[in-house]
Formats: C-alpha cells, sequence, structure tokens
C-alpha cells in the first residue's frame, strides 16, 4: 500500500507564489511516476504535471513556463513549485503517483489565488 501526504496550499495573491510538496511512503518501487493533479471548483480532475523516475515532466499547456515539478527519489517526495499564479489556478491539487498499474492518490491541498 502507498500513502501520499501533500502540505504547502494556502491562499495567495495573484502573481504570487507557492511550493506544494508530497511525500510517498509504504512500497515505492524505483519505476514510477509521481505528479499533481487539481480540481477547480465544477470542473473535472486535470493533468498539471508529472515527472517520472528518470526525471523526464510534462506539464499541462496552461502551466508551462510558471509551474515546475520535481522529485527526490532516494526520499520519495514531489514538489510543486508554482510560481505566476492566476485566480484559474484556485483549485484541491492532488499529489499522484502511479506504480506497476496502480494509482494511488492524497487527500488534496487546497490553492486559492484571490486579492
Amino acid at each position: 500500500q502507498v500513502q501520499l501526504v501533500e502540505s504547502g496550499g494556502g491562499l495567495v495573491q495573484p502573481g504570487g507564489s507557492l511550493r506544494l510538496s508530497c511525500a510517498a511512503s509504504g512500497t515505492i518501487f524505483r519505476i514510477n511516476v509521481m505528479g499533481w493533479y487539481r480540481r477547480a471548483p465544477g470542473s473535472q480532475r486535470e493533468l498539471v504535471a508529472t515527472t517520472d523516475f528518470r526525471g523526464a515532466s510534462n506539464y499541462a499547456d496552461s502551466v508551462k513556463g510558471r509551474f515546475t515539478i520535481s522529485r527526490d527519489n532516494a526520499k520519495n517526495t514531489v514538489t510543486l513549485q508554482i510560481d505566476s499564479l492566476k485566480p484559474g489556478d484556485t483549485a484541491v491539487y492532488y499529489c499522484y503517483l502511479t506504480q506497476r498499474g496502480e494509482n494511488y492518490w492524497g487527500q488534496g491541498t487546497q490553492v486559492t489565488v484571490s486579492s
């Protein structure tokens, strides 16, 4: 079993920054993909960014150039640096890990962008 715990959400003004972190525990295999999804009010969950065990990353077009994903394989953590926040980034952000055909999700952390 795998557990994912997110931290770092909060309320920030437009143009501000946040850093989201996620720690995975349990049985973690070396070959996996970790990342972040988000769900805005009234919307479906959407991909934000993912990174595989080699560090190759993938971003949604809406966040390219503003969001940076990174991971520490030794600590089984993934971090999302969010810059130039917009009101449209307001959502619950979920940490995600997939390995050997199984998907795992964290409980989510709220990010609110408002003046």
